[in-house]
């Protein structure tokens, strides 16, 4: 049920109507003056405001209130009320964000549809509020895990592109996590309220992608008994991914070239252009330059498509984000999904670490959801990953054993047997003291052993927020300058 403001100058109509929303079970705040319904806005704050225009028969006062509560945040869904002889002004509160109005005298089964489908309209509106945000949130920057200086390069990249309109071509190896990079780019730019749509250029034929692209005309070809829309159309507004650009047929480069040229599309069977206001994000998993010198990419395309590139690397430039990677597929997609808490031991983070992950992030989040499929106890061992990574198993001595604070003391691990010391993400890599740390090596600069202390810290700090950097200073009481001059200092030096 909803909380209605009801502003009319007639006693009687909001008696009426009074009664009528409260027998609908609404919480109805209702009003005979004007000026007091427009002041009580902010502090009632309506979902449904019904308002007559003329509250004092020489001004349009329901323009003032209605004015006040498409304000409020969340925006109330407002109904005006009008007499004889006022429909230009009521088709002017339409103008300026009223739902709906009616006009006097109405039947109260007409207010009552009305006032269903304006709240109705109002809960849509306030879902697709919150699944906006929600998208916002999961393709924050923040998301896409890593703090290896490769990936540093990618946020900056990131962060400078999202709200521009240029062209953008993202290039990696296949499971780097383009598509999320899209994502991010497109919902964290001023198009996140207009459709994001992916698109998968090598999983479609010619003839059929050409049709999903560019949309057709009814009688097209054999089949086509409609119009269709295509998805540069669907997308209008927003952005369009294009996935596995490379793969595209001479036919369509040079469609899509157009497309970019013109900011146009032509359906199929149709001679009349469509404008359309849609940002292009490419991808591709292999050097477009490649497949130039090999006849089969346009370079004219590859230079309107390369305007600004971004190189993501592939997981084995970047091992050292692998214990964050893994800490985000425990946390945020196992333990998310399933509610069991994993812990990892240090031999088999060691084992994951020394891997050239051939299938890149994708192979890696397989591979933790294969381990914790079949482990037994909440534990993951070398043996719970896949055969493929046993060869890098390494014995080592067992006298360092690391505890995560939420295992039970009954479960903790055992000093014989190395593989039991649970691995704590983030920290250091052999899971060392800085003790121990010390012991183990040649003694050198002061300042140098406490730089890879203070990194070592950070680098846990952003394990234990999944690398999510404002969490992590905040954590650590420093500012998010701070952090990243801190991090910036070790790709420096």
């Amino acid at each position: 049920m909803a909380k209605v403001l009801l502003a009319d100058d007639e006693v009687t109509m909001v008696q009426m109507v009074t009664e009528l929303l409260r027998a609908e079970g609404h919480e109805v705040v209702p009003f005979t003056n004007g000026n007091a319904a427009s002041e009580a806005i902010e502090t009632v704050a309506p979902e449904l405001v019904i308002t007559d225009l003329y509250l004092d028969k020489t001004r349009a006062q329901g323009l003032d209130i209605l004015h006040k509560a498409r304000g409020l945040n969340p925006p109330a869904v407002v109904i005006v009320i009008t007499g004889f002889g006022t429909i230009e002004t009521a088709v002017e509160a339409m103008k300026k964000g009223a739902y709906d109005y009616l006009e006097k005298p109405f039947k109260l089964d007409e207010l009552k549809l009305c006032i269903q489908r304006a709240l109705s309209y109002n809960t849509a509106i306030s879902e697709n509020v919150y699944l906006r945000k929600q998208l916002k949130k999961k393709y924050q920057f923040s998301q896409i895990v890593g703090s290896s200086a490769r990936m540093h390069e990618v946020f900056k990249m990131i962060e400078r592109l999202a709200d521009t309109d240029s062209t953008i071509l993202i290039l990696g190896e296949s499971g780097t996590g383009k598509e999320l990079v899209a994502k991010a780019l497109h919902f964290n730019s001023r198009r996140q309220f207009s459709p994001f749509v992916p698109v998968n250029c090598s999983a479609l034929p010619e003839n059929l992608l050409e049709s999903e692209l560019f949309g057709h005309r009814k009688g097209a070809f054999t089949g086509a008994i409609n119009d269709k829309k295509g998805l540069f159309q669907e997308a209008d507004g927003g952005t369009i991914f294009l996935d596995e650009v490379g793969s595209m047929s001479a036919m369509l480069q040079s469609r899509l070239l157009r497309v970019l040229q013109e900011r146009e599309v032509r359906r199929v069977g149709d001679n009349i252009p469509i404008y359309v206001n849609v940002r292009v994000v490419a991808a591709s998993n292999e050097p477009l330059e490649k497949r130039i010198k090999d006849g089969t990419f346009r370079e004219d395309l590859y230079y309107r498509l390369n305007v600004i590139p971004i190189h993501l690397p592939g997981l084995r430039e970047r091992r050292d984000d692998v214990p964050l990677l893994v800490s985000h597929f425990l946390r945020d997609k196992v333990h998310a999904r399933t509610g069991k808490p994993f812990q990892i031991t240090r031999q088999a983070m060691e084992t994951l670490c020394a891997h050239h992950w051939p299938g890149n992030v994708r192979e890696l989040e397989n591979a933790i959801e294969r381990a914790c499929a079949l482990c037994e106890d909440g534990f993951i061992r070398v043996t719970d990953l896949p055969p493929v990574l046993h060869q890098y198993f390494k014995e080592s001595p067992s006298d360092t054993v690391f505890e995560v604070p939420s295992v039970p003391s009954s479960s903790s691990p055992s000093r014989k047997n190395a593989d039991q010391a649970l691995y704590p993400v983030g920290a250091m890599p052999a899971g060392q003291s800085a003790a121990d740390a010390g012991s183990n090596r040649p003694l050198g600069q002061l300042k140098t052993f406490l730089r890879e202390q203070e990194l070592a810290y950070l680098n846990q700090a952003l394990a234990h927020t999944g690398g999510d950097k404002e969490k992590a200073a905040e954590l650590l009481n420093i500012s998010l300058a701070t952090l990243y001059r801190k991090l910036s200092e070790d790709e420096e030096g």
